[in-house]
């Protein structure tokens, strides 16, 4: 369900009424089949980033493992996992743990969108999730729409953006840096089968040596407004060219805006389709990021853990 797509293992507040949150689930019980347990989902399609949202409640400690099966193609086959837990804070509805820690924008997309759809809105509404990878509630604004919903996010501000020359680049590359994740931006001419081998080189390189949930990489052409994003997460073994990937999205806008000292508006079109990024730009730093996709609501049903 991805581009060229490749997963590699390694061994093993507004004062708006705040909405009620989707119901938490017990935990989940094993079926008749001795050593199977049962996982409640939905899977979603945030501009074809492939989501499976897990609606049941499962210890931390099976996280991992319910992902890593429900990622492969011969099971729900998507792209990334995340799980839906009861809000901490008053002041957030909702609250999204990824399987490997990480996080992730189109997933926090998803999950607004899920619950838009539960509570039955027909027009705009204002959520705050809590998300793993983010140390600060993300509004999000969901719009209904005739095959889904228009999300925007407000995505977390980078620690800095900081020069990384790269072999193949045209005249820009840097290393967009958070507090638990790294992308890796290189503009290029198109590109061929050489640079996407050096960039899955360096993504992994950067999840060894840098100690985060997530190294991206991120090949942007200027000329087409295209973007290619690579994503590794260490914790899972996997690197992957996604469909989409709204992180990624974001580090874009906030390299853009430093490069150009100046605020970025920009659709930027990517293999599963076109998101949107602004970036707020002033006193030689960014002050605002925002992210906005289409997120389509594909399947909800129960899957199967097998030990």
């Amino acid at each position: 369900m991805s581009q060229s797509a490749q997963l590699r293992r390694t061994p093993r507040h507004t004062g708006r009424r705040r909405a009620s949150a989707l119901p938490a689930r017990r935990y989940a019980r094993s079926t008749a089949a001795r050593g199977t347990t049962e996982v409640d989902f939905a899977k979603l399609s945030p501009t074809s980033n492939t989501t499976v949202l897990v609606t049941s409640q499962h210890p931390p400690r099976q996280y991992r493992t319910i992902a890593e099966q429900l990622l492969r193609a011969e099971h729900l086959h998507a792209e990334q996992v995340g799980f839906i837990l009861p809000a901490e804070s008053s002041a957030a509805q909702l609250r999204l743990h990824m399987a490997g820690d990480e996080f992730c924008a189109n997933a926090a997309m998803a999950l607004a969108a899920l619950h838009a759809s539960k509570q039955g809105q027909t027009g705009r509404v204002e959520l705050f999730v809590e998300a793993s990878g983010a140390d600060q509630l993300l509004s999000c604004r969901v719009e209904p729409r005739d095959s889904g919903y228009r999300c925007q996010l407000d995505s977390p501000l980078p620690l800095s953006i900081e020069p990384y020359p790269s072999p193949g680049a045209r005249s820009g590359t840097a290393l967009v840096r958070y507090a638990d994740s790294v992308h890796l931006v290189i503009e290029c001419a198109g590109h061929g089968q050489g640079l996407r081998e050096h960039a899955e080189q360096a993504a992994l390189q950067l999840g060894n040596s840098e100690g985060v949930s997530v190294a991206g990489v991120m090949l942007y052409d200027p000329a087409r407004g295209a973007l290619d994003p690579l994503i590794n997460v260490p914790a899972l073994g996997s690197l992957l060219w996604e469909r989409s990937c709204g992180s990624g999205t974001a580090a874009l806008g906030a390299y853009l805006a430093a490069k150009n000292r100046a605020p970025v508006c920009a659709s930027v079109r990517q293999p599963g389709g076109t998101m949107d990024v602004e970036a707020d730009y002033g006193s030689g730093t960014i002050t605002g990021l925002r992210v906005a996709g289409h997120v389509a609501i594909v399947a909800e049903g129960r899957a199967y853990i097998h030990d």
